[in-house]
């Protein structure tokens, strides 16, 4: 009998009462059945953990659905593989399509103020190559990887680190770990399922060969010479990279493993034996046999989905395909979606803070100019004139699909008003001899601007020729430099770049469980303040601290968030965090909730029709769980 304590603490991990499924042991996949006939592989009902994660489809308007196929999938360089964990989304602790938290790989969870987080392993849970999931798979990372000043010189990842404190890590049984903080880290389950997690846990068994604590210097030594790289500390990395699955030796947890070792140009992801869910009528997931990934230029991959060489894709094709991979549709197999992009903004234009270059620096930092960079775009037009009228006009901030939108957040400093922005400009000291003219900096230089991009999409040149023509409005005139990503990024950092053009805040859609560091300075990532974010990053080591009050009473923010104990003082701050960041216009949004082609075969079951595209928290596809996803037709 379950008495109301448990029966609480089961529903706050995440638990739900259902009865126990049967496992249907004489659903065999066909593609394992070989291996479970000759003894090379266990049953199915011995390769489930004791107690699988039952995915209740018809509950949720799903098709229980059967087993066979492959989805092929193109991909525009080798490197993108890294997608694959992405999409797979076995996590710990994962979202749901509401973004609730529920356990996946656990069994389940407790939580004890914030501070106290105990994780529940499934009995019988197995790596992909059939070693078991154990809580010393989570003592080798805690010990022998974080703690290991060669393989991590900065010490434990930040993003376990409360107040300049980690945590205390317990193994309280074989599947049973604690970690516990001093103060709240209300971070620390959405950092679980975000979609590139820190990894908690890695295959001891199988890593242990490439630590110098568990292997001879000779063999090691051979190990390195064999995999041709420079040290044990390159060895160890290289085949434990999990976030991008180059070793095909490497056991995964996710619902496909590699078989393929790079360089090549078809990588084929064949299903985990070992997978830990299973339908409600007993069939282990997933019920694809195989994903594999084409490489190929990515200028055909519209062309080649059109044709029918993908049987899903989301990736590597935009809103500007979507006419023409429609018009394939009647003729071909295919069948093509739109979901919502769920970005703060698709497009944005983003002032340095930290560029090297001083007068242009403090220009920047003069909240007038940033507004009045801002006011000066007709984003009407744009979204008419590049995304079809079917986008949002809005400064970067959060959707309509989040509970913390407020319609002020999207309009402020958001509207075409070029009046005012010459006004704010004059007011900011950037004069002009006549209303037809350029204006000047304080050091007498024209106000002309380099803007630089990646130029990865083609409306990125569309609508920087909409905002030369605006700009010139208002005395500044742009020119536009593309460089490649690497580089992009490093003239960033480097303070080179004055503006850049890039997308919004990644996660659009968030909840006051979800933490607010994109709208702090926390990462070298962020173009509007690649030092001040390094600063926090690195513990004040590096970079250095914010120079603006706004964007030091935003980190300080950010810092109260994550001592929070509570949901409303969570949801407070973020809503404090949102009128500094919408009044202080650090980035200027122009375009949001722009549609996203979907490309699916007419027979791929279990696929919304609509949904929400994006990298964090939906993880691209993670949400909707491909593994679920079947062919139908198929045997």
């Amino acid at each position: 009998m379950i008495n109301r304590r448990t029966l609480l603490a089961l529903m706050a991990s995440g638990i739900t009462m259902r009865p126990a499924c049967a496992i249907n042991a004489d659903a065999e996949p066909e593609s394992l059945a070989d291996l479970v006939r000759s003894g090379k592989l266990p049953p199915m009902r011995e390769r489930l953990p004791q107690a699988p994660r039952i995915i209740p489809l018809t509950e949720s308007g799903q098709t229980p659905g059967r087993y066979g196929g492959k989805i092929r999938m193109l991909i525009a360089s080798q490197r993108d593989i890294r997608y694959m964990p992405i999409y797979s989304y076995s996590r710990l602790v994962g979202y749901d399509r509401k973004f609730n938290f529920q356990p996946d790989i656990l069994r389940h969870f407790e939580v004890e103020d914030e501070r106290v987080f105990t994780l529940h392993l499934r009995p019988g849970h197995r790596w992909s190559d059939g070693t078991a999931l154990t809580a010393e798979d989570f003592r080798y990372v805690w010990e022998d990887m974080f703690h290991n000043t060669e393989l991590h010189r900065g010490g434990i990842p930040t993003i376990l680190v409360v107040n300049g404190k980690g945590p205390k890590f317990e193994m309280l049984d074989d599947i049973t770990l604690r970690y516990s903080w001093e103060h709240p880290n209300p971070e620390f389950l959405g950092e679980l399922a975000s979609p590139v997690a820190t990894r908690l846990m890695q295959p001891s068994q199988y890593m242990k060969q490439f630590h110098p604590k568990y292997q001879t210097p000779e063999r090691l030594q051979a190990l390195v010479k064999e995999q041709n790289v420079q040290d044990w500390v390159a060895l160890h990395q290289k085949m434990s990279r999990s976030a991008r699955p180059e070793n095909p030796d490497l056991p995964t947890l996710d619902p496909w493993r590699n078989t393929t070792s790079p360089p090549s140009g078809y990588f084929v992801f064949e299903r985990n034996p070992y997978f830990h869910r299973a339908d409600e009528n007993g069939l282990q997931l997933p019920y694809v046999d195989a994903i594999t990934l084409s490489v190929g230029s990515g200028d055909l991959i519209s062309a080649k989905t059109a044709s029918g060489e993908s049987d899903l894709q989301l990736n590597n094709i935009s809103f500007s395909d979507y006419t023409f991979l429609k018009s394939a549709e009647p003729r071909g197999e295919i069948e093509v979606d739109l979901w919502k992009r769920m970005e703060g903004s698709r497009v944005a234009l983003i002032p340095n803070l930290n560029c090297a270059d001083l007068i242009w620096r403090r220009a920047f930092s003069d909240v007038r100019v940033r507004r009045a960079l801002s006011l000066a775009i007709n984003r009407d037009e744009i979204n008419k004139a590049v995304f079809f009228g079917l986008g949002q006009p809005s400064s970067n901030s959060v959707l309509p699909d989040s509970p913390l939108f407020r319609q002020r957040y999207r309009d402020e400093w958001a509207y075409f008003d070029p009046d005012q922005a010459n006004a704010l400009l004059d007011e900011a000291g950037l004069t002009r001899k006549n209303k037809h003219g350029l204006r000047h900096l304080p050091d007498g230089r024209e106000c002309s601007l380099i803007v630089e991009t990646t130029a990865e999409n083609s409306f990125e040149t569309d609508v920087l020729e909409l905002v030369t023509d605006y700009f010139q409005g208002i005395g500044i005139h742009i020119y536009t430099h593309v460089s490649h990503r690497e580089l992009f990024r490093q003239r960033i950092i480097n303070g080179n770049t004055l503006m850049a053009l890039w997308w919004g805040i990644d996660n659009g859609v968030p909840t006051a469980n979800m933490s607010p560091r994109e709208l702090a300075p926390t990462s070298n990532d962020q173009i509007q303040w690649p030092l001040w974010g390094l600063h926090e990053l690195s513990g004040g080591g590096e970079g250095r601290p914010p120079e603006i009050a706004e964007a030091q009473s935003l980190l300080d923010l950010f810092h109260r968030w994550r001592s929070a104990s509570t949901l409303s003082e969570r949801e407070t701050i973020w809503h404090d965090m949102l009128e500094v960041f919408t009044q202080q216009v650090f980035t200027i949004g122009i375009v949001n909730s722009v549609l996203q082609p979907v490309v699916k075969n007419k027979r791929l079951r279990n696929l919304p029709d609509e949904g929400l595209f994006g990298f964090d928290p939906t993880s691209y596809l993670g949400v909707y769980m491909p593994d679920t996803f079947w062919l139908e037709g198929e045997a």
